[in-house]
């Protein structure tokens, strides 16, 4: 059987953590691999784990973005 406390006639006590979707964009060390949350724009944040290979990959390609590929004329 299930109870429920009350304190003092009054409604129970929540125990819930309020959702913050904005925030700066973090990255930490998460045992092996590595967390990224990204705000994103209206709300929210993108959650991406990753290896430290994919880490350094998207560091490199971030540090040194591509030229945009031109289409071919015909």
């Amino acid at each position: 059987m299930w109870a429920l406390s009350l304190n003092h006639g009054e409604l129970p006590n929540a125990r819930i953590r309020p959702r913050t979707g904005d925030g700066p964009l973090e990255a930490t060390k998460e045992g092996q691999s590595i967390g990224m949350r990204v705000p994103l724009e209206g709300g929210g944040r993108l959650v991406v784990e990753m290896a430290q290979e994919e880490a350094d990959a998207l560091a490199d390609a971030l540090n040194n973005p591509a030229e945009p590929e031109q289409p071919a004329e015909p």
